[in-house]
């Protein structure tokens, strides 16, 4: 069939809207009709080459809309389902046995191979071929064919572009602090950097009872808004000594950090009060850190993550109960823009002009 997607044909070239050839689902696979995709930071670094992935090809990853045909093998679903779709991952391995699905054995190819596990694509460009299946769906654009492992399904009650940035970012940092975390009520909590990911962050602070919320971000419309969503503090790390603020506010029991500064990751490690933890999301602006090795001696700890370590189809129904209580308000971070404007969409988010933008097919 014929599909509209964006492609990104070079390291570097942008989004440009092509008309594909899209193959049909294959074992283990549906079709998805997209209603709204989110952009992820994570497609801005792999078009940009930052991250590798094969081009040209079309991404997105974070896409929701309705299931049109099922393949073989694929159970529980059928067309008429509204679904978003998140990570992919192969089920059979070890890590995924133990429901570690975002440790999969084999992430990086599922997610970031560019096809079909046995290598295939399932789009291409005038007889052409186009590297498909980008974390098991490549959703910028109007149809997927997804990975049914990659499925979720959303009721009839959330928006598709409400419920779309759920598939990666936002999921990603209420994770950290949900699920790594573990965040206690009464805590102190500092996030750094507040964009989807980060003021996922800080709502799930909210959720869990901290008793001190500090957003940490240069852009001061971000630090507005996170304080409108459950920040008490917001910090201009441009104008302020982190590490001296987060003291005077007594240290912090959980530190999440989006930004990939060494400054701000250390400024946040030296303030962990014991047995404090400080996660890590997202690509380092540096390879790495310094910390007081010392320091690691009253329990305060350091980990890395993936997708808020969570499993989406237990996890994106408990954040969706929570929206739809009022209590993690996702659709303050969104705006929406038509696929046809993707490419304004994309230059509003590296201008930090929108958190959240979502593509309306």
């Amino acid at each position: 069939m014929e599909i509209t997607a964006g492609v990104t044909t070079a390291p570097g070239s942008g989004f440009a809207l092509r008309t594909l050839e899209l193959d049909g689902p294959g074992r283990g696979e549906v079709l998805v009709g997209v209603r709204a995709a989110g952009v992820c930071h994570t497609d801005l670094l792999c078009a940009d080459g930052v991250h590798p992935a094969p081009l040209p090809g079309v991404f997105g990853h974070e896409g929701a809309g309705v299931v049109e045909e099922v393949g073989d093998g694929v159970e529980g679903y059928a067309p008429g389902d509204r679904v978003l779709m998140s990570f992919d991952s192969c089920g059979a391995c070890a890590r995924c046995g133990r429901g570690f699905p975002f440790y999969c054995e084999e992430f990086q190819t599922l997610n970031f191979g560019g096809g079909r596990r046995d290598g295939g694509t399932a789009l291409s460009l005038d007889g052409r071929r186009v590297h498909s299946h980008f974390f098991g769906q490549s959703s910028l654009a109007t149809h997927a064919v997804a990975r049914a492992r990659t499925l979720v399904r959303i009721p009839d009650d959330i928006p598709f572009e409400v419920a779309a940035p759920l598939g990666c970012g936002v999921q990603t940092g209420a994770g950290a602090i949900l699920n790594v975390l573990r965040t206690r009520a009464g805590g102190t909590v500092a996030v750094a950097g507040a964009g989807g990911v980060g003021l996922g962050a800080v709502m799930a602070a909210r959720l869990c009872g901290a008793g001190l919320v500090v957003a940490i971000d240069p852009i001061a419309s971000r630090r507005a808004l996170s304080l409108e969503l459950g920040a008490d503090v917001a910090l201009d790390p441009h104008g302020t000594d982190v590490a001296r603020r987060l003291a005077e506010l007594g240290g912090v029991d959980s530190a999440v950090d989006t930004s990939g500064r060494p400054a701000v990751i250390t400024a946040c490690f030296e303030a962990l009060r014991p047995k404090g933890g400080l996660a890590l999301i997202g690509g380092p602006a540096e390879p790495t850190f310094e910390f007081e090795a010392y320091k690691f001696f009253d329990g305060r700890y350091v980990c890395g993550l993936s997708m808020g370590e969570s499993v989406p189809r237990e996890f994106v129904p408990v954040l969706v109960d929570h929206w739809r209580g009022g209590r993690f308000p996702v659709d303050r971070l969104v705006t929406a823009f038509p696929l046809a404007d993707l490419g304004r969409a994309v230059e509003a988010m590296r201008s930090h002009e929108v958190i959240k933008p979502v593509l309306i097919p």
